[in-house]
């Protein structure tokens, strides 16, 4: 699935690169405080890893059917 589609002004890419990074902050913030520091660090990045593995894994529009990435 593309970040960016082509249908996409500049405005409403900036606006989602802000909300990733705030989504980011937050979930990075909980972590730390309910794991601790090297706790939270960790599962932060198990926590992103996971969710930028979806995002490549989900098929896009401009993909052929039953392709496999």
């Amino acid at each position: 699935m593309p970040y960016f589609p082509t249908g996409q002004d500049r405005d409403l890419r900036i606006c989602k690169v802000l909300s990733d990074v705030f989504c980011a902050s937050l979930l990075a913030t909980f972590s730390i405080v309910f794991f601790g520091w090297l706790g939270g660090i960790a599962a932060f990045v198990v926590l992103e890893a996971g969710l930028l593995g979806l995002d490549w894994l989900i098929p896009s529009t401009d993909d052929a059917a039953g392709v496999v990435r």
